[in-house]
């Protein structure tokens, strides 16, 4: 099916998604929420039929997720533990790790968080220092990690390391799957002036010990492995901003319908009309690109869902920052009420600039590998 034109199927899960969401509202419940969600299948839609998902891709989990945001309850741990954990184990975990997370993960009774930012990294996933080492059959993982979304609930972490290659003595990437209560995993919540339901954490190990099955897949295909989470990563988290715009806008255009000043409502006056309009335009092109990068992703083009999702997840964050922005101000000093909900999402929004991946880093990439620009680093 294009991506241009989305299909009967998808229509309809939008429609009924967006019911969910109606349903449970801007003071949503989080649990309550992911629980019923679960239950419908709309968490596991991505994952294999085989192990209880519903057998579709990124293309399906995305419009859950944007549906959900446009009615105010958005679920953040959908970018981490079905996009990209579940899609990590689907596609490289051995038929243990299957079998043990992925119907978990697709009914909702599991959550899997994600670490693989550092503090002396940033977005240089080449200079990662969580490192493994063998020690007999099981792994040695000492490193630290921050920014992790939901490691408090979640039932284990998916952890970016790096091995060493016993040719070249070069270090490679790894992933492994890390259960909460493993002696030795340490994690401290950090404190953000951001308003969310899921907390973020500091990690912290020192010769951490993982047994043998920890590793996830083959210890040789770690880089491989890592951009099949991060290319959905990215895609989700352009849904994600697509889903916060679209609220915020939603709730400026009714405020300009029923906002009357000088006995006309402000939406019939184009300082406020048209830069609604464009806000919408805007996420419309947005979107498009996104379900362009899941398309490709799902079809199994990881090289060009790469450069689409980068380009997907850029667009979105643009859009949302200035649709929330512009829905601020269509209110007013209203729009800085607790009433109306939106003067919180002024932060959240800077989110989709800035994570998993920040926009000067995806014009770096577009620079290089679209344009063929030399790289300055």
């Amino acid at each position: 099916m294009s991506p241009v034109i989305e299909s009967e199927e998808h229509q309809a899960l939008r429609a009924a998604v967006a019911a969910l969401g109606k349903r449970h509202g801007r003071d949503f419940t989080p649990e309550s929420l992911w629980d019923e969600a679960a239950k419908l299948g709309y968490l596991g839609v991505n994952l294999p039929e085989a192990y209880g998902g519903g057998g579709g891709g990124i293309a399906e989990l995305s419009i859950v997720l944007e549906e959900l945001g446009a009615a105010g309850c958005p679920l953040l741990m959908m970018v981490v533990s079905p996009a990209i954990c579940g899609t990590v184990i689907a596609r490289f975990g051995t038929d243990a790790q299957k079998t043990e997370w992925l119907p978990a993960l697709a009914d909702g009774t599991r959550t899997m968080a994600f670490g693989i930012t550092e503090p002396d990294a940033g977005s240089n996933s080449h200079r990662i220092t969580t490192t493994a080492r063998r020690d007999g059959a099981d792994w040695l993982l000492t490193g630290r990690k921050v920014f992790i979304s939901g490691v408090d609930k979640a039932d284990a972490t998916l952890i970016v390391g790096r091995t060493e290659d016993a040719r070249t003595g070069n270090l490679k990437p790894c992933l492994f799957i890390v259960p909460r209560d493993t002696p030795g995993f340490d994690y401290r919540p950090i404190d953000m002036e951001l308003r969310a339901s899921e907390r973020q954490f500091e990690l912290t190990f020192d010769d951490m010990r993982l047994p043998a099955e920890a590793l996830v897949g083959d210890e040789n295909a770690g880089l491989l492995q890592l951009f099949a989470g991060l290319n959905p990563e990215r895609i989700m988290t352009a849904a994600f901003a697509i889903g916060m715009a679209r609220y915020a806008l939603a709730r400026a255009v009714e405020y300009a319908r029923e906002r009357t000043v000088w006995r006309q409502p402000i939406g019939a006056h184009q300082a406020i009309a048209h830069p609604l309009a464009q806000s919408h335009i805007e996420l419309e092109l947005a979107r498009l690109m996104m379900q362009k990068a899941a398309y490709l992703y799902d079809s199994g083009d990881d090289a060009a869902a790469g450069e689409a999702a980068n380009m997907a997840k850029y667009a979105a964050g643009e859009a949302c920052v200035k649709a929330v922005d512009q829905s601020v101000h269509t209110l007013g000093g209203n729009g800085l009420t607790r009433e109306f909900g939106l003067a919180s999402l002024i932060t959240a929004a800077r989110v989709s600039r800035i994570a998993p991946v920040s926009r000067e880093m995806i014009l770096n990439y577009v620079s290089h590998q679209t344009l063929g620009l030399p790289k300055s680093y």
